[in-house]
């Protein structure tokens, strides 16, 4: 059960109101819609609805994650491997639901998205198996050792690691905040 009501679109103030409306009307909104933004009654699902409590930083954290969805460089296949590790390996069920769409919609095959949650990642092509054992040594560690970092930057480059380690960084803080919140996949 939810520790946090959602929250109405009819009773937000001007600065809550322009959180809502760069979810609901943003690039998570365009294209197909593979996870609810939005419930029956019009509130933001899953962790969207928490911003509204603090809308300066619930705004930099849409716009975090908008930019780490839509503006980066890293594969969307890797991008969304990455993201399945962080959802498997910090229990989100509201990530991995999401993204599992999400994976399928830009080609992830059901057996390697089983290999993402059994943490098989041996058996992924090359880049996903990399970004997934960075994503991995880094949720265990919050590092990566001296190996792993010389790996990532001669096969990703230094801009796609910086992207990398930032997606981590979000999808973590909304898997932390999902919990806190008991928010449900649902």
């Amino acid at each position: 059960m939810s520790r946090l009501a959602k929250l109405s679109p009819s009773s937000l103030d001007a600065d809550q109101r322009a959180v809502y409306d760069a979810v609901a009307g943003g690039p998570r909104a365009a294209g197909p819609q593979l996870f609810r933004l939005l419930d029956d009654e019009g509130g933001l699902e899953g962790p969207f609805n928490a911003f509204l409590l603090q809308p300066r930083l619930g705004l930099a954290l849409q716009e975090v994650g908008s930019a780490v969805r839509y503006e980066t460089t890293l594969s969307d296949r890797a991008r969304e491997v990455a993201i399945l590790v962080v959802a498997a390996e910090r229990d989100s069920a509201f990530e991995w639901r999401a993204h599992e769409a999400v994976g399928r919609h830009v080609g992830l095959t059901d057996d390697e998205i089983g290999c993402v949650r059994s943490h098989r990642y041996d058996e992924l092509p090359t880049e996903e198996r990399l970004v997934a054992g960075l994503t991995h040594q880094l949720l265990e560690t919050g590092d990566l050792d001296d190996e792993s970092y010389a790996e990532a930057v001669e096969t990703l480059g230094l801009p796609q690691l910086f992207e990398l380690l930032t997606l981590v960084g979000y999808y973590e803080t909304l898997a932390l905040q999902l919990r806190v919140f008991r928010v449900d996949a649902e």
